[in-house]
């Protein structure tokens, strides 16, 4: 029981970073730089990639996608840690992810984001690895 609350828990985190990421991204200028100058370059360049896009339009794609991974995993992780657990604590794959994916973002968060996202996946990683060590003990 407590590691279902623990599984509850740690995928909301998740999600509800992932919703504030998305809102920003589109409906305020937080992720916008503070020299508009640098907006006005990324929108007069494209990546050697393609030219389909420019730099600013990847920009706001790749935080409105980043933000979709965290809901995604959110929307898949919370339905099955409250109607499916016994499938989530008796196949280790689906238990340990979490935690495997948790670790990656932490990475990513102490690396190249900010404080705010890496204690709130710090909090969130913590809750996954201790409902993982609840089920296997």
């Amino acid at each position: 029981m407590i590691s279902q609350v623990l599984f509850i828990i740690g995928a909301s985190i998740f999600g509800l970073l992932g919703f504030i990421h998305l809102f920003y991204t589109f409906f305020t200028n937080k992720f916008n730089p503070y020299q508009s100058d640098v907006i006005d370059a990324m929108n007069s360049t494209s990546p050697r990639l393609t030219k389909e896009t420019t730099i600013w339009r990847a920009w706001i794609g790749f935080n409105a996608s980043h933000s979709l991974g965290a809901i995604t995993f959110a929307a898949i992780y919370i339905p099955l840690a409250f109607s499916h657990f016994q499938f989530l604590s008796s196949h280790n794959w689906f238990a340990v992810l979490p935690s495997i994916v948790g670790f990656s973002y932490l990475f990513l968060a102490k690396n190249y984001w900010f404080k705010i996202p890496f204690f709130g996946i710090l909090c969130s990683t913590l809750f996954f690895v201790g409902a993982f060590v609840l089920i296997n003990t």
